[in-house]
Formats: C-alpha cells, sequence, structure tokens
C-alpha cells in the first residue's frame, strides 16, 4: 500500500530488490505498515521476489483491520511465503495510516489459523501466555 500516491509497480520493486540482493543481504520483508495492499498485492509481490531471488529469504510485514488479516495471511502463504511477523494482541500501528483500526497483525489470531494448515513448528506456549500477560500489564497502565 502507498498513502502517498507515489508511482509503484513491480519492476520498481525488482529494481530495489536487485540493489538489495547485490548487497549480500540475506533477509527482506516487505511492508505494508498503513494496511492499504490488497491481497492480489500481497501475493503477487511476495511471489515474484521470491521467486526472483531463491537465496533471500523473502518475508511480510503486514498491516490490517481485524476483518482482513486472514486474507492477507492467506495471500502471503499462497505467495510461498515462510516468514511472516504478527505482534502479540496486535498491538502496534503506524501513524500515517488513514484507518485507525488499523494496526499489527495479532498472533493470537495468526497462531491458531497457522496450526490449522500444520504450518507452524512446536511453540512454547506458556512462554507465550507469559508474554501476551506481560503485554496486557503494560499496554492497559
Amino acid at each position: 500500500g502507498n498513502p502517498y500516491g507515489d508511482p509503484y509497480n513491480a519492476s520498481i520493486l525488482q529494481e530495489w530488490a536487485e540493489q538489495i540482493a547485490k548487497l549480500g543481504v540475506k533477509i527482506v520483508s516487505l511492508a505494508d505498515t498503513v494496511g492499504l495492499a490488497a491481497p492480489e498485492q500481497i501475493q503477487i509481490a511476495t511471489s515474484s521476489l521470491i521467486q526472483a531471488y531463491p537465496d533471500i529469504h523473502i518475508g511480510v510485514h503486514l498491516h490490517a483491520r481485524s476483518d482482513q488479516w486472514q486474507d492477507k495471511l492467506q495471500a502471503a502463504l499462497d505467495a510461498g511465503c515462510t516468514r511472516i511477523d504478527g505482534a502479540i494482541k496486535g498491538i502496534g500501528g503506524c501513524p500515517m495510516a488513514q484507518d485507525d483500526l488499523v494496526g499489527n497483525m495479532d498472533t493470537s489470531l495468526m497462531i491458531p489459523y497457522l496450526q490449522q494448515k500444520q504450518l507452524l513448528p512446536e511453540l512454547n506456549h506458556a512462554a507465550l501466555i507469559t508474554a501476551t500477560r506481560m503485554a496486557d500489564q503494560i499496554f492497559t497502565h
């Protein structure tokens, strides 16, 4: 997504990816911190980079409304993405987002979805519960 109206397309994305690849970078995360990217855009952008740069681990950092996270997550998965950021309780956002309901994708929603698809390794659920409780204490006071 692009809230500024700047031109962007697949070739611009490829040009920057090529520049980054030449630097020896091994992990690249495509970010949509304002939550404007449609699932189709996520799928196309992510899959094109995964195919073009097999030696770089391509990931995504997506923001979404609570009614959009699943479609965006599935688009990244359909693209072959295996590195997807989330945030405990979906905490965090972007002051430039035009929609106050847009935030980080919530791990409490992502984890069961990915487990149902058998796409996650075994997790330390006790540590996750502890971290979630800590987030409750930190962000409610």
